[in-house]
C-alpha cells in the first residue's frame, strides 16, 4: 500500500492561473494522478514570456506532476471526451469564467446527478451569490475589492498597492486543497462525493482575519464614525492618503513605533517582532536602551510623545551596525528578528536547503530548474514533487487511450481539431 495519501485518486483539473493548478500540483505531489485539461491554445500563463515553446516560468511553479490534454471545452465532438473523464475521475477541479463550467456541464448540479461519489472543487471570484457573483476577478481585484491591498498599506504617488505575490490565489489553492482533502475522507466514511466551494475574495479575507472582527460594545461607534468619515470624504473628493488616515489603528504605538516593526541598519534592514512584554524589555535592553513606560504608568497622550521619542532613539542605534551584527545579539537574547532578504536570495538558502524547501527539478527543455518543494511533510514520503510536466500535446494520444478511446478515434479528434499533440503554431 502506498504511503502517499492521494495514490489511486485521479484528479481532473479544468483550470488555469493559479488556483486551481496550484491545489493540483499539492495533489500530485501527494501521490495523485492529475489530468489538467488546457485550452487549444493552452493554459494562459505559458504565454508569459516563455523559456522555451509553452514553458515559463509561471507555468513550471505550479504545474509538475501532470498529464496534459489539449481541449476545445465547447466543441460538441469534446463530449464524448469529457465524459470520459469524468468516469475515471475521482475530483474535478474547476475555476473557469463566470457561467462557462454550466455551459459545458461541468456545473457541480450536473455532475452531482450523473456521477454522486465525484469530488468537485470549484474556485469563483466572489462566491456563487449576491451581486458580485457573476463577475470576472483576478487576484489584484480581489486584493482590492477584500480590503487587503488597503490592509498591506503599500502606497506609491499616492495610490494602494497590491503586494506582488497573488497571496490570495495562492491561500485559495491551499483552502481548495483542504476542502478536497475533506471531502475525500467524508466520502471513505459514506461512500458519496460532494461539493467544494471556495472563493479568491474568502481567501483574502482569511490573510486579514484579525481585522474582519468588529465587537460591537467597543469598536460600533468608531466603526460608524469612519463610514461616515469616509462618506464625506469621498464626496468631497479627498485623496487616498486622507482616507487611510482616518481608519481606526488597532496596533498600539509602542508595537508599530518600536517593537514590532522593520528598521534601517548600516547595511541593509532587519525585522523585529517583540510581542509580549517579556521580549519588549528583552529587546530594549539588548539594543541598550531604556523605554520608561515599563516602570511607570502613562496615559495615552504621555505614551504617544514617549514612544516618538524612543523611536527616533531606537532607529539610531539600530543603524550603528549591520544586520548581521544585530542579528547575532538578538539570537543571543532571544529575541525574534531577522535580516530582511530578497527572494532571489533565498534560492541558495542554507536554512531552506536544509529543510526540503527547494526542489531541483529537472526540466527536458530548460534543464535544472530550482523551485519551492512541497509545502507539506508527511512521513514515509506521503508528498514527493513530481516529475516535470510533458510538453503541451505530447500524452495526447495516451491520455485519450487511457480513457477508452482507440488509437482511430483519438486520431480523428485531432484531425476534427477539438484536441492538439503538439504545441499551437507548430
Amino acid at each position: 500500500m502506498s504511503s502517499q495519501p492521494f495514490a489511486g485518486v485521479t484528479v481532473v483539473e479544468f483550470g488555469q492561473f493559479i488556483a486551481v493548478p496550484y491545489c493540483a500540483q499539492l495533489l500530485a505531489d501527494g501521490g495523485a494522478h492529475v489530468i489538467k485539461v488546457e485550452s487549444l491554445e493552452g493554459d494562459p500563463v505559458r504565454h508569459l514570456a516563455p523559456l522555451a515553446p509553452g514553458e515559463t516560468r509561471h507555468f513550471i511553479s505550479r504545474n509538475r506532476g501532470k498529464h496534459v490534454l489539449p481541449l476545445d471545452l465547447k466543441h460538441e465532438s469534446a463530449r464524448p471526451v469529457i465524459e470520459a473523464l469524468l468516469q475515471h475521475a475521482d475530483v474535478v477541479l474547476t475555476n473557469l469564467r463566470p457561467g462557462v463550467a454550466a455551459e459545458v456541464g461541468l456545473d457541480y448540479e450536473s455532475l452531482h446527478r450523473r456521477f454522486p461519489r465525484l469530488v468537485v472543487g470549484n474556485v469563483t471570484a466572489f462566491g456563487h451569490f449576491g451581486p458580485d457573483a457573476g463577475l470576472a476577478g483576478m487576484d489584484y481585484v480581489i486584493q482590492a475589492r477584500s480590503g487587503l491591498m488597503a490592509a498591506n498599506g503599500r502606497i506609491r504617488d499616492g495610490l494602494p498597492l497590491a503586494g506582488d505575490p497573488p497571496i490570495a490565489d495562492y491561500m485559495c489553492a491551499m483552502m481548495l486543497s483542504f476542502g478536497v482533502a475533506s471531502a475525500l475522507f467524508r466520502r471513505e466514511q459514506t461512500g458519496k462525493g460532494g461539493e467544494v466551494d471556495v472563493s479568491l475574495l474568502m481567501a483574502a479575507l482569511v490573510l486579514e482575519n484579525n481585522l474582519i472582527l468588529r465587537v460591537q460594545g467597543a469598536d460600533g461607534p468608531t466603526h460608524a464614525a469612519v463610514h461616515e468619515q469616509l462618506a464625506e470624504l469621498r464626496r468631497e473628493g479627498a485623496p487616498y492618503a486622507d482616507q487611510v488616515a482616518v481608519q481606526p489603528q488597532l496596533r498600539v504605538s509602542s508595537m508599530s513605533s518600536v517593537y514590532y516593526r522593520s528598521y534601517a541598519t548600516k547595511d541593509a534592514a532587519i525585522a523585529v517582532a517583540c510581542v509580549s512584554p517579556g521580549l519588549q524589555r528583552t529587546f530594549i535592553r539588548a539594543i541598550g536602551l531604556v523605554d520608561d513606560a515599563h516602570h511607570e504608568p502613562m496615559n495615552r497622550e504621555q505614551q504617544a510623545r514617549h514612544y516618538a521619542s524612543l523611536q527616533h532613539r531606537a532607529e539610531a542605534t539600530l543603524a550603528s551596525k549591520t544586520t548581521a551584527e544585530w542579528k547575532e545579539i538578538f539570537d543571543r537574547h532571544g529575541v525574534p528578528a531577522a535580516g530582511v532578504k530578497f527572494p532571489i536570495e533565498l534560492l541558495d538558502d542554507p536554512q531552506l536547503l536544509a529543510n526540503g524547501m527547494l526542489h531541483d527539478l529537472p526540466h527536458p527543455a530548460l534543464g535544472p530548474v530550482r523551485m519551492l518543494s512541497t509545502p507539506v511533510n508527511l512521513d514515509g514520503g506521503g508528498f514527493v514533487p513530481g516529475h516535470p510536466t510533458a510538453a503541451y500535446g505530447s500524452e495526447t494520444l495516451a491520455i485519450l487511450g487511457e480513457i477508452g478511446f482507440s488509437e482511430g478515434a483519438a486520431r480523428q479528434l485531432l484531425d476534427d481539431g477539438i484536441t492538439r499533440d503538439r504545441p499551437p503554431g507548430t
